[in-house]
């Protein structure tokens, strides 16, 4: 699967689907689709991937008939077609058949974080996979018109969710988060939160907020959490962070001081560390059993780019 970017190279990031946005509007081209033998589903019990175990291996598409043990779903989304011509939908159940799902012997629920950690399916799919939980989750959570209050029914295959009562219109909602590293000439900053992993530290993130530009929001993160500012904000990659629906963006900055000054409501630490440090986490070498995240996440990119290349990126 060819990448174009270093986006695609970062979990969730590559999704080869040709959304097909323009015929979102046609219920029976989508119709069509839904019915087409080719078709297969990603299906979702609450949030959690189900996954087709019938052939030994783990699936997450399936074909129509294979759902049926499952009965109704609650939703379905049409997600696009894949390089091979299929048609791929997104497809609900409600939470409380989790039991009843997790029985069925060729079924098995696996929640999406242990899937990208353990690297269970292509990126590809990975990204596909990531796509369907973030959209579904929307819909489970904007049932109700956030104008008048009442309740808006699905539109565009899913895409649209349109209010009845007053007549707006309410689209997906993703996240903008920065996640960055401030760098001091060979070393960068990290920080840990107290419901990481023992030993594990990462970049330093927050959300965007209104009115405010990536590199703004890159620079206040940095000196609200750790006492550090900043300037010369570079941008390295970003990544679909469907837990629940963030983009994150990652970031490089200069630090123009090095004192700390931890914001402990945010962190429980930050501390400068060498390349040769941060190359040592990555491998799970460090000599005090430090750890950096798994490359599922941007955080670990970014910490490989600065072990890899340091100063050089700014």
């Amino acid at each position: 699967m060819p990448t174009f970017d270093r986006s695609a190279t970062i979990g969730f990031g590559l999704n080869p689907l040709n959304r097909l946005s323009e015929k979102r509007h046609d219920e029976a081209f989508v119709a069509a689709r839904r019915r087409d033998p080719s078709t297969r589903f990603m299906a979702f019990v609450g949030d959690t991937p189900v996954l087709d175990k019938s052939s030994g291996e783990l699936d997450p598409l399936f074909q129509a008939g294979q759902l049926a043990a499952l009965g109704e779903p609650v939703r379905d989304v049409f997600l696009g077609q894949d390089p091979q011509g299929r048609a791929l939908f997104a497809v609900a159940y409600a939470a409380g058949l989790a039991d009843a799902a997790a029985a069925l012997p060729d079924l098995q629920l696996t929640d999406l974080r242990s899937v990208a950690m353990r690297g269970l399916f292509r990126p590809d799919v990975l990204g596909e996979l990531g796509g369907a939980k973030a959209i579904l989750h929307w819909h489970q959570r904007h049932g109700f018109c956030a104008n008048c209050g009442a309740a808006s029914a699905m539109a565009s295959a899913g895409w649209r969710r349109d209010c009845p009562a007053c007549g707006a219109q309410h689209f997906p909602r993703v996240d903008p988060v920065v996640i960055m590293l401030a760098v001091d000439g060979e070393r960068c900053l990290l920080g840990r939160q107290p419901r990481f992993a023992p030993g594990m530290y990462s970049a330093l993130a927050g959300f965007l907020e209104p009115g405010e530009t990536i590199e703004d929001a890159v620079r206040r993160e940095i000196l609200e959490e750790s006492g550090v500012p900043c300037a010369d904000v570079r941008y390295f990659a970003s990544q679909p962070w469907p837990f629940p629906s963030s983009l994150m963006i990652g970031c490089f900055a200069r630090a123009l001081d090095t004192r700390i000054v931890v914001d402990t409501t945010e962190l429980e630490d930050a501390r400068w560390f060498t390349r040769e440090e941060a190359a040592q986490m990555l491998a799970g070498t460090h000599p005090a059993g430090l750890s950096a995240p798994k490359p599922y996440a941007i955080a670990h990119h970014l910490l490989k780019a600065f072990a890899e290349d340091g100063p050089a990126l700014l």
